[in-house]
């Protein structure tokens, strides 16, 4: 298969900006998703890797060699569209042999290749069916066997499960990640979800106003975000801006909660803006402790979510989310009960605007 690559794309419709230099490598056999908020740029971006539209600028590469100016049907991509754009007038059989007929596959190869294909999406005994007869997974499975049936050197998905309820999206998610490693498919996957893409990638790339704010594997991205538009899509619930201030060899944030101390030294080159911190890495006591980067707070609202308890504090009109396993809780916080919180300096992750 080819190395995919996406080298300082960009594109502009009419008077908007939809995407600015925007580069990326897919390798072999790599499933990437195009992660951000609606109006990103991330289907854009799928359209010109397809040639479905003109760049502007920059060069899409297979192998090393510019396709920008070779027609979609000679690109040999596999296309899943939102609305999978199944032939009303097919049955599933003959949706998948589409691409096979355009080739020219012999008749024997198409047979078998169909077979293959409804054995891949688990869709045996149905390709007599027309799409009208289908589930929304079952036109799922059907859009996603039509793209891979002529052996495609890369696949690309867009916001292919939007459409599905909740219970369909979650199968699904883990059938097209089964599928794409089967078949070993360089892959380039849409979703504005962040469980979707968490779950699904081998590597994201966020973006936002057709520009990357941050790529990186799904774990690192969620871990050690560096941007707070990162930290705040991808759901770290406890986000605080401040004032960068020096006492001694002390680094200070001066928030509305309080004035934390920060992990030091700090990278010059690094302008922090604000500050992260993950629910369950916040202590919670009853007491005071004399801890660095503790403060009083006051409980709004306690609840039981299982493994956790799930807490709110607020301190000085700001809100804070804990979550303190339930295993080590003797007794729920009760509202309007007062307590101490402390943020370990380990815990706290530093971000950049």
């Amino acid at each position: 298969m080819p190395s995919i690559e996406v080298k300082n794309i960009s594109k502009a419709f009419e008077d908007s900006i939809a995407i600015t230099d925007i580069s990326f490598k897919l390798q072999d056999g790599e499933l990437i998703t195009l992660l951000g908020p609606s109006g990103s740029g991330k289907t854009t971006i799928l359209r010109l890797i397809a040639g479905l539209i003109e760049l502007d600028s920059g060069e899409v590469l297979f192998n090393g060699n510019d396709v920008s100016a070779v027609p979609t049907e000679e690109r040999n991509i596999g296309f899943v569209f939102q609305s999978y754009a199944l032939f009303p007038h097919l049955t599933v059989i003959e949706n998948i042999a589409f691409g096979l007929e355009t080739r020219k596959w012999g008749k024997e190869k198409k047979i078998e290749r169909v077979k293959e294909m409804l054995e891949l999406v688990g869709l045996q005994g149905k390709g007599k069916r027309y799409p009208r007869e289908l589930s929304g997974g079952e036109k799922s499975r059907v859009a996603l066997a039509r793209a891979l049936s002529p052996n495609p050197d890369l696949l690309l998905l867009d916001e292919p499960l939007s459409a599905l309820d909740m219970t369909l999206k979650e199968s699904l998610r883990v059938a097209i990640r089964e599928i794409q490693q089967k078949v070993k498919v360089s892959t380039i996957y849409v979703t504005h979800d962040q469980k979707e893409a968490m779950e699904i990638s081998d590597r994201i790339i966020l973006l936002n106003n057709g520009q990357v704010v941050e790529s990186g594997t799904p774990q690192h991205l969620y871990l050690h975000p560096k941007k707070q538009f990162t930290a705040d899509f991808l759901g770290i619930s406890n986000i605080l801006s401040g004032e960068i201030t020096q006492k001694k060899e002390t680094i200070l944030l001066k928030t509305s909660f309080g004035v934390l101390e920060l992990p030091s030294p700090i990278n010059k080159e690094f302008k922090v803006e604000s500050i992260a911190i993950f629910p369950e890495h916040i202590f919670i006591s009853k007491e005071k402790k004399n801890v660095q980067n503790e403060f009083p707070a006051k409980i709004l609202k306690s609840s039981f979510g299982g493994p956790y308890i799930d807490i709110i504090v607020e301190l000085n009109d700001t809100k804070m989310d804990v979550q303190e396993p339930s295993s080590q809780v003797q007794k729920m916080f009760i509202k309007g009960e007062d307590v101490f919180i402390t943020i370990p300096i380990g815990s706290i992750i530093l971000l950049e605007e």
